[in-house]
């Protein structure tokens, strides 16, 4: 039982500190903040968490982890390249556009880690990003478009919706077969 209650408590701690993260950023979130909402005092936060760097590290990870699966949950149903390239860019922007999600914050803070953890964090980012190689692999574009470039200005348009969008017009859906329309060269 103690157990339980020592990770049922963790994983209280993780929400808070993810939710200090995508609201206050990793360099104006303290140790010191996550343990004054958690309620925990000083050392005994350190019992749960081993550092700043860490926790920042495995909330990241975990956002992409969760990403990950959900997008390739809704692409797998899917054989058309075109529509499994929507069903990625629908969810994607469906995880970034919610509100509470963590996940845009903690992609988009990497200039503020130190060197260290940047370098984890872009490692995860990148096998994260795969998903989307795969994709743009599949299509069937003119030999003339760089594969690369092209993923590249595609993941930048769905990372940088969060600073535009405004809910009401168009829904994640609506934009992903917006964005997948624009980015179709022989529609």
């Amino acid at each position: 039982m103690m157990a339980d209650e020592g990770s049922q408590r963790r994983r209280e701690i993780r929400e808070i500190a993810a939710r200090l993260f995508a609201r206050k950023g990793y360099r104006g979130t303290s140790m010191r903040d996550i343990g004054e909402q958690a309620g925990v005092l000083g050392g005994s936060l350190y019992h749960h968490i081993k550092s700043k760097d860490a926790l920042f590290v495995e909330l990241h990870d975990a956002a992409l982890d969760e990403a990950e699966r959900r997008i390739a949950e809704a692409v797998g149903a899917r054989n058309d390249p075109w529509d499994r390239l929507e069903a990625a860019c629908a969810t994607l922007l469906a995880i970034q556009l919610a509100p509470d999600s963590p996940t845009l914050p903690m992609m988009n803070d990497f200039r503020e880690v130190p060197a260290p953890v940047r370098t984890a964090l872009i490692a995860r980012r990148d096998r994260f990003e795969n998903l989307f190689r795969a994709l743009v692999d599949r299509l069937p574009l003119p030999p003339k478009i760089d594969r690369s470039i092209y993923r590249n200005l595609l993941l930048s348009q769905l990372n940088t919706a969060a600073d535009w969008y405004r809910p009401g017009r168009l829904d994640p859906a609506g934009i992903a077969a917006q964005i997948v329309a624009i980015f179709r060269h022989d529609a």
